[in-house]
């Protein structure tokens, strides 16, 4: 694999309209196809990860357990479980449970600007995090995040911030269906 990545540009329905170098695509703003991964235990807790400090961008944040992006012509699902694997050291089978997209400008000046699929899975396995992915891992409550989300939340990622309000009512449909 060549050390240009590239992302999957979409339009406002997730279809494909064409590829562009990851760098590019965050700095022009583009939308593309991006894959959120939480992972929960079976307290529902939620397992967070500091972004290694040597990211190129919110690097020392707290995030959702993994985000990434499919490579062009690779399955979203299947990249999800790869980039959980990659980042997390943890080999699980990921459920869908929605998709959103959101245009969030970050600190240095690049554009999140993704249609996100967002997957659930419950288990307890220990993570082996990678360390040029993340440098540090918790398990925090929904409860928990809220009042750190509300008391520094300039300690989180900004797609996070957007995106954690709506975990909790998901996360509870999502329960009632994996009983």
């Amino acid at each position: 694999m060549s050390s240009v990545v590239e992302v999957i540009l979409v339009d406002y329905l997730d279809r494909p309209t064409g590829t562009m170098e990851k760098i590019e695509a965050h700095t022009k703003g583009l939308l593309h196809r991006a894959v959120t991964i939480y992972v929960f235990n079976s307290r529902y807790e939620l397992l967070l990860q500091r972004r290694a400090s040597k990211k190129y961008h919110c690097a020392g944040l707290w995030s959702n357990t993994c985000c990434s992006h499919p490579y062009p012509q690779e399955d979203t699902h299947y990249a999800a479980e790869r980039r959980l694997s990659e980042e997390m050291g943890l080999q699980l089978i990921l459920s869908p449970v929605m998709e959103l997209n959101y245009n969030l400008i970050l600190s240095n000046g690049l554009i999140e600007h993704e249609y996100s699929h967002v997957f659930f899975v419950i288990s307890d396995k220990k993570p082996q995090i990678n360390f040029n992915e993340a440098d540090a891992w918790c398990y925090r409550s929904i409860q928990q995040i809220q009042q750190e989300t509300i008391a520094n939340s300039s300690q989180f990622t900004p797609w996070f911030l957007h995106t954690f309000p709506r975990i909790p009512h998901v996360l509870n449909n999502f329960s009632l269906i994996n009983r």
